[in-house]
């Protein structure tokens, strides 16, 4: 950061009550240095990167494992070649277990904490795969399929960046990749194999979670103010304990939990309670539909039989269009990944359509640290519901209707462009603490009155200690 002085001189020419330009954010901006060039945050970064890919490596690689499998020979004979009905069964189950945790799942992050929150999801994961892997016949497969859900509701309350996003491409690459490898074996291990290697991501966030730093407004809310002080001096000042703006987003944090616990009301009934938050639920409702009514649910599951409908029957040829289409999707998100942050979140919804890529950081956003748990398993549980639905339904559609089938995605990415246009918040360049009353205008003052008012006395008192260390000095 700036020397305090001209940090504070800057940024008390602002509006104190311009709500489009909080405190924080102001001083945020005033430091120039990149964070490859801060030892620690950089440190932080890295360790980021196993554990969070981790996740997304997860959520790409089940998915065209899955599709791989209907283009292997000894997957489709040992569960007696499944079709329509049976085959939106077994892809189905995928989001079954999720509908059934969903309503713990908040209770588990918010009384364990983050970190032991993924840790156990990861362990339930490894569990899953090696009991999927050991299959010997297909309710075997499906009851697994239902606990590798299990494990993918923790991951929105790791770190959540736009940038991590292309990764579960990257899973999905290693899937196809690994049935493409598999596909011609003459035995069950071609399919044991690809079922395997869905530990190796949760292996990583096992080995690499208990090396990031615990969530700090998580540590605050528990009353630990101290240990969430020293992770943010450590990561965003770099050690430096009279960083104003560490200081400032304390306050902030603190101040914001604050006035979230004077409104805060007990159980689910509180995400309806008021105007704003029921805006909150229906834009996560709506976009965990998304997540799963644009079309993407096809090729992700049922590539194989829409290019048996198409006339492509050769199994290896399968199995290469779902490489070269992961591939492509990979290729498609790291440039998305890439321009992001350039945008706001309205204009990359409406222009890029990427809703899987967009939803993460959206979600956090839109939902303040009280109720975010409990948001963000609403969005998961309409996912997974429509997850469910579709995945059922969409064998059987494909068997009945063929390419006709398709226009219904066409109608509801229509919707989608208008839900987006007339109902979606802006959300992009502010922090979480001044995103927690987005439609709260009166908390929004509030809630910068507090923050200022706490930074000022703590300068005064600052000021003061100052003036009484020069006096002992003069009287040495």
């Amino acid at each position: 950061m700036t020397n305090d002085a001209t940090t504070h001189e800057k940024t008390s020419k602002h509006d104190t009550h311009d709500l489009s330009d909080p405190i924080v954010t102001r001083l945020a901006e005033l430091d120039e240095t990149p964070w490859y060039k801060k030892p620690n945050l950089r440190l932080l970064y890295l360790l980021m990167f196993p554990t969070c890919i981790g996740v997304e490596m997860t959520s790409g690689f089940d998915s065209s494992m899955i599709n791989g499998l209907q283009a292997v020979d000894s997957w489709d004979t040992f569960f007696h070649s499944p079709r329509s009905t049976l085959l939106g069964l077994i892809s189905a189950m995928y989001s079954l277990g999720a509908i059934i945790v969903l309503p713990i799942v908040p209770v588990i992050t918010d009384r364990l904490g983050r970190r032991h929150a993924i840790s156990f999801g990861s362990l339930l994961m490894v569990i899953g795969a090696a009991l999927q892997t050991g299959s010997q016949n297909s309710g075997y497969y499906w009851i697994p399929i239902q606990l590798l859900l299990l494990y993918r509701y923790s991951k929105h309350f790791a770190a959540l960046v736009i940038n991590l996003t292309k990764f579960p491409f990257a899973g999905a690459i290693v899937a196809a990749g690994v049935t493409l490898g598999t596909f011609n074996m003459n035995n069950n291990w071609g399919w044991r194999i690809p079922s395997l290697l869905q530990v190796v991501p949760s292996a990583l966030q096992l080995t690499f979670i208990y090396f990031m730093p615990e969530s700090p407004r998580w540590l605050i809310s528990k009353g630990r103010g101290e240990e969430a002080r020293a992770i943010l001096v450590k990561y965003h000042a770099e050690g430096d304990e009279a960083s104003e703006f560490v200081k400032a987003e304390f306050v902030q944090i603190e101040k914001t939990l604050e006035l979230e616990k004077e409104t805060e009301k007990v159980g689910w009934l509180q995400l309806v309670a008021t105007a704003g938050m029921r805006r909150r639920m229906l834009v996560g409702a709506f976009l965990g539909l998304a997540t799963q009514w644009s079309g993407n649910g096809l090729t992700s599951y049922f590539l194989a039989r829409i290019l048996d409908n198409v006339g492509v029957h050769d199994n290896r040829t399968k199995n290469v269009i779902n490489l070269g289409i992961t591939c492509w999707g990979f290729f498609n998100a790291t440039i998305f990944a890439l321009i992001s942050s350039r945008f706001k979140r309205r204009i990359m919804y409406l222009g890029v359509k990427r809703p899987l890529a967009l939803s993460s950081p959206f979600l956090v956003e839109i939902f303040p640290f009280k109720v975010r748990a409990k948001g963000i398993s609403v969005f998961q549980w309409f996912s997974r519901a429509a997850g469910f639905f579709n995945q059922f339904v969409n064998p059987i559609g494909i068997a009945n209707a063929g390419w006709k089938y398709y226009i219904s995605y066409c109608i509801f990415l229509l919707f989608e462009v208008l839900f987006v246009y007339f109902l979606f918040p802006e959300t992009h360049g502010r922090t979480l603490e001044e995103l927690a009353f987005l439609y709260e205008d009166d908390k929004v003052i509030e809630q910068k009155k507090r923050v200022e008012e706490d930074i000022h006395n703590e300068e005064n008192r600052n000021e003061k200690d100052a003036h009484i260390d020069e006096r002992s000095e003069k009287r040495v």
